[in-house]
C-alpha cells in the first residue's frame, strides 16, 4: 500500500466492520429479533440481554444488530441509485450543453431550493408509509447535488487535450462519456458519496422515526426510536440503543469521507 493511502486503513476497516456487521446480522443476533416475551418487556440491560428489551419483550441488541442490516442496505441502495443516476445527467449536460442542460439545470436548482427534509418528508406523506416510499422521496430530491457535482467536473475536463484528441479520432458521444468523461469525475463522485452515507442513514432513520418510514415490527433504527420516544425517562435504553448504533455508523462512515477526500486531494496525490 502506498504511503499516502496508510492513514486510510484504521477507518477503512472501521467502516468495514460496521458492513460486516450488517452482512451477517442473521448469524450475530443472540435472539430472534422479532420474538417477543412480555413477561421480560422492558427489562434494563442485563447479562442475558445485554441492551435491555423494548415493550414486547424483544431483544434489543438483537433489533439493534438486525437494524444495521435494513438501515444500511436501504440507505447504500439509496444512494448507488440517486448518485449514479444524478452523475449521468450531469456528465452529459456538461458534455453537451444546449437547452436539455438549462432545463436539467433549472429543474435542479428548484429542487435544491426546497429543504431537503421538509420535502422529503412532503413526498413521503403522498406516497405513504413504507421503506421503499422513504427511499424513494429522498431519491427525488438527493440526485440534483451530484448531477451538480458532476456537471462542473465535466465542465472542466471537456476543454482538456485528450477529449479533443478523442473527438477528432471520431469517438461518438457515448464513447466520450463511458471512456474519458465518467472515469475522470469517478473519484470526486466517489468522495462526495462516502460523504452522504451518514446523511442518508439519518434521512432514513428522520423519516422512519415520523412514522413514514419503515413499519412496524421492521427492526430499523428509526422506527426503534419512535417505538420507544414515549419511555425515554422510564426505559431510556429503549431509544439509547438505536441512537448509539446511528451515531457510531454515521461517525465511521464521516470519518472515512473525511480521510478519503484528504488522500484523494490533488495536492497529495501530486507529492
Amino acid at each position: 500500500m502506498k504511503l499516502r493511502y496508510r492513514p486510510l486503513l484504521p477507518y477503512l476497516l472501521l467502516v468495514l466492520a460496521v458492513l460486516g456487521i450488517a452482512v451477517f446480522a442473521p448469524f450475530l443476533t443472540p435472539y430472534d429479533p422479532y420474538e417477543q416475551d412480555l413477561e421480560g418487556a422492558l427489562a434494563a440491560p442485563n447479562a442475558h440481554n445485554l441492551l435491555g428489551t423494548d415493550r414486547y419483550g424483544r431483544d434489543l441488541l438483537s433489533r439493534v444488530i438486525m437494524g444495521s442490516q435494513t438501515t444500511l442496505c436501504a440507505s447504500l441502495l439509496l444512494l448507488l441509485i440517486i448518485a449514479s443516476f444524478g452523475s449521468f445527467i450531469g456528465a452529459v449536460c456538461g458534455y453537451k450543453g444546449g437547452r436539455p442542460d438549462v432545463f436539467l439545470m433549472r429543474m435542479s436548482d428548484v429542487f435544491l431550493a426546497f429543504p431537503q427534509m421538509v420535502f422529503a418528508i412532503a413526498v413521503a406523506g403522498i406516497l405513504g408509509g413504507g421503506l421503499f416510499n422513504a427511499a424513494a422521496a429522498l431519491a427525488v430530491i438527493g440526485w440534483p447535488k451530484y448531477a451538480r457535482v458532476a456537471r462542473g467536473l465535466t465542465l472542466t475536463i471537456r476543454s482538456m487535450p485528450y477529449m479533443e484528441a478523442a473527438c477528432m479520432a471520431g469517438t461518438g458521444t457515448f464513447g466520450m462519456l463511458r471512456h474519458h468523461v465518467l472515469p475522470n469525475i469517478a473519484g470526486p463522485v466517489l468522495v462526495t458519496a462516502v460523504l452522504d452515507i451518514g446523511t442518508i442513514i439519518m434521512e432514513l432513520a428522520g423519516l422512519s422515526f415520523l412514522g413514514l418510514g419503515a413499519q412496524p415490527p421492521t427492526a430499523e433504527w428509526g422506527a426503534m426510536m419512535n417505538n420507544g420516544r414515549s419511555m425515554l425517562q422510564t426505559a431510556p435504553w429503549v431509544i439509547l440503543a438505536p441512537g448509539t448504533a446511528i451515531f457510531l455508523t454515521v461517525a465511521a462512515f464521516n470519518l472515512f469521507g473525511d480521510k478519503l477526500r484528504d488522500v484523494m486531494d490533488p495536492k497529495q496525490l501530486s507529492r
